[in-house]
């Protein structure tokens, strides 16, 4: 009889913890996945361009897309398109998150028109479009900061677009299938934007999100923590 109720318990002891093994194998590995890697550290801040609307724009507390079109504008419109009904239309409506174009200081009517086409072509909010303008140098100088296998044409320009996150570092892959560390997303190419950079910026929005609700939990545990110890002290 004993070594039958041992054997009972034992059963009962695999069944229900087993099933709590599993899912913390599975929510370890799944937390693992959805993170995003770090590529480059600490980018310099971008706060000090100048601006198309006259506001200030930075890395901090933004998930961002970067682009570099210094003044090779007409030949991005294409990529300005692909990336408005491809990346923008579908994660524009979280707080957070914006576009930045680098563009060489003096193109600022031209980019006016640019945002004009965007808006009448495809009838999108362009808010969250945001435009810094610097000279060439500068926009050489915060380039070179990414620290990618990227190079920029004579006209300060490239079809990559890179995820910079909330504090300001660079974001991609390290194991990509086709390029091994992939920097950057090529906005010329529908199916880039489409295969890759949608999952990637749908994966560091979920990282935040998710590192929110932690927050926001522990916070709720730690205030009924106070108000049970302050209850006991009464």
């Amino acid at each position: 009889m004993e070594n039958n109720a041992f054997k009972k318990y034992v059963v009962l002891g695999i069944l229900f913890v087993f099933p709590i093994v599993i899912y913390l194998f599975f929510a370890s590995g799944i937390n693992n996945f959805a993170k995003l890697p770090i590529l480059t550290e600490n980018l310099p801040e971008i706060s000090s361009w100048k601006t198309l609307r006259g506001d200030p724009i930075q890395f901090e507390d933004h998930i961002t897309v970067i682009g570099f079109w210094g003044n090779d504008l007409e030949s991005k419109k294409s990529d300005a398109f692909n990336l408005n009904q491809k990346i923008y239309k579908r994660f524009y409506e979280f707080k957070d998150f914006q576009f930045v174009v680098a563009v060489e200081d003096g193109y600022q009517d031209e980019i006016a028109k640019v945002i004009s086409e965007l808006e009448e072509g495809v009838g999108t909010d362009m808010i969250k479009w945001n435009f810094i303008f610097g000279s060439a140098e500068q926009i050489q100088t915060l380039f070179l900061s990414l620290e990618s296998d990227i190079n920029l044409s004579p006209k300060q320009s490239t079809s990559t677009v890179f995820i910079v996150d909330r504090e300001a570092n660079l974001r991609g892959r390290d194991d990509d299938e086709d390029v091994g560390t992939l920097f950057g997303y090529d906005a010329s190419s529908v199916a880039s934007l489409n295969n890759k950079m949608t999952d990637d910026v749908k994966v560091i929005l979920a990282e935040y999100r998710l590192a929110l609700k932690k927050n926001n939990a522990n916070r709720q545990k730690s205030t009924r923590v106070i108000l049970v110890c302050h209850e006991l002290s009464g």
